[in-house]
């Protein structure tokens, strides 16, 4: 005889307000975000300049990282 599954839900807390850094934007709102098409934007995550993630056909990047490439380019 099998046995009855159980499901576990959990619950995820934020910790202190990191919920908008960690926001997954799209290659066309990152393209507003920094002034540029989205072709561009395409350009920087194929040249590892912005970390993407792949979701399914699609990218999606942190906003943490379009953070992390702005300041960059205000350090040089």
């Amino acid at each position: 005889m099998s046995q009855p599954v159980k499901k576990v839900y959990v619950e995820i807390q934020s910790s202190g307000g990191n919920d908008l850094k960690n926001k997954l934007l799209t290659v066309n709102e990152v393209a507003k975000i920094l002034r540029v098409s989205n072709m561009t934007v395409y350009r920087l995550v194929k040249s590892n300049q912005l970390t993407a993630i792949r979701v399914g056909k699609n990218y999606r990047i942190k906003e943490s990282e379009v953070e992390k490439y702005i300041n960059k380019g205000e350090r040089q």
